[in-house]
């Protein structure tokens, strides 16, 4: 993944910006099918990368990956690139890159 280079605003509150680049399009399912982006599919939920966040933000920092529903936002356009603003609220995850120190868990 490419360093996204911090837009030109100062966020305020609990506001997270976010980037969604290269999340739009076709995408392949687990056993490699491809779905094109013009698949009709019920609620479904977007991962973008945050590249701002507010003063109040205490769960993610700037390019952490995390989950959102797609309904719930407002787009900016800055510098000719379209970026995401929701509240750290609507964030429903942040994805956690396992360490490689961690045991494999139990087996029986």
């Amino acid at each position: 993944m490419t360093a996204v280079p911090a837009p030109p605003v100062r966020m305020l509150g609990d506001r997270v910006l976010l980037t969604t680049d290269g999340e739009d399009g076709e995408r392949r399912s687990g056993s490699g099918i491809v779905i094109p982006a013009t698949a009709s599919m019920g609620r479904r939920l977007a991962w973008g990368t945050v590249v701002a966040v507010g003063p109040n933000v205490r769960h993610v920092v700037r390019g952490d990956r995390v989950l959102y529903d797609p309904e719930d936002r407002a787009e900016v356009e800055l510098d000719s690139r379209t970026f995401v603003l929701l509240r750290e609220r609507d964030l429903h995850a942040v994805s956690q890159v396992p360490r490689s120190d961690e045991p494999t868990g139990l087996y029986l």
